[in-house]
């Protein structure tokens, strides 16, 4: 089985320093949202991807999904990846790492995907 494509969180900050061209992904609960999410960040729960693979194959940027540790992002990335959608990353180690990392969260996603 093909290895999905992992970013680091201090690889991450770096991109959204550089603005580079990428969205980020919340795959978490609305509850577990409500905690905080990365910065810019769009939130669309793991239960609803399979409903929205169009948003995945149509879009022409790199999608990094995260949740709270990384497992749910890895099991998205993998499913994604054998539905022939490869634009996909996931964040190593998810939210707690990030914020392990002394790393802000924003008080709610810029968009929610419906």
């Amino acid at each position: 089985m093909p290895r999905i494509k992992e970013i680091s969180v201090s690889d991450l900050s770096r991109m959204l320093s550089k603005e580079d061209h990428f969205e980020l992904l919340d795959i978490r609960t609305p509850a577990e949202i409500e905690r905080g999410v990365l910065p810019n960040a769009k939130a669309l729960p793991m239960h609803l991807v399979p409903l929205k693979l169009n948003y995945f194959s149509e879009s022409n940027r790199q999608i990094v999904i995260y949740c709270r540790t990384g497992s749910r992002s890895a099991q998205v990335c993998r499913f994604l990846n054998q539905q022939g959608i490869n634009n996909v990353i996931s964040l190593r180690g998810g939210v707690v790492k990030w914020s392990l990392g002394g790393h802000a969260l924003s008080a709610e996603p810029a968009l929610v995907i419906s």
